[in-house]
């Protein structure tokens, strides 16, 4: 077992439940395409990064799909709001004996493996690596010990997340990486060429 622990957090790719505001502009069957494009692109850039890798489900399992089961460990998500579901699963790997654990999203086609791999360098100095996205949220959180309060009382999907993580971390030492472009709305992606085949606005 490695000590090293990468959680990738997906919400199953089901048309009109998937990155809801980007459907508002582009309609359902777009946003679907995207968003699978940009699961696959996480899904290549995890594979390059030296941790074990968990991809949690936020529906259900499934069996057959981009994460190959014989690079990705598949697990459900658990809890009533992003902060809970969070915290179970960084929990549940430090429980299981790991010693840093870093958790990204899904919607990140400026992520890289030398990113993800900078911030598992970056906790054997810090407690905490945050990666800012744009939004004032976060892409990548990475930990070497379980921080309760970072995940209870925040306004999850707002652009006060970074902010209030942040003040809860005052006396903790605490990395912060690049800021990087995540993508929920259009105005979040029409600058990227390879999009632009999964839609039209014409």
């Amino acid at each position: 077992m490695s000590k090293r622990a990468l959680i990738v957090f997906t919400r199953n790719p089901e048309l009109g439940k998937c990155k809801t505001r980007l459907a508002k502009t582009l309609g359902d069957e777009s946003a679907l395409k995207i968003y699978n494009y940009l699961l696959k692109h996480t899904a290549s850039v995890s594979a390059n990064v030296s941790a074990d890798r968990f991809v949690f489900y936020s529906e259900a399992i499934n069996h057959d799909d981009i994460w190959e089961t014989d690079t990705f460990y598949k697990k459900l998500q658990q809890g009533d709001d992003l902060g809970e579901r969070m915290y179970n699963a960084f929990s549940e790997l430090f429980q299981s004996g790991y010693k840093k654990v870093i958790i990204i999203g899904s919607d990140l086609l400026d992520l890289n493996e030398h990113i993800i791999d900078d911030a598992y360098d970056q906790l054997d100095k810090n407690e905490v690596v945050i990666g800012p996205a744009k939004d004032g949220g976060y892409y990548l959180l990475g930990l070497n010990t379980l921080h309760d309060s970072i995940f209870k009382n925040k306004q999850w999907g707002t652009d006060t997340v970074r902010e209030e993580t942040l003040k809860d971390l005052e006396n903790s030492s605490v990395h912060l990486l690049k800021i990087l472009n995540d993508i929920d709305t259009f105005e979040d992606m029409n600058h990227y060429q390879e999009l632009k085949p999964f839609y039209n606005l014409s």
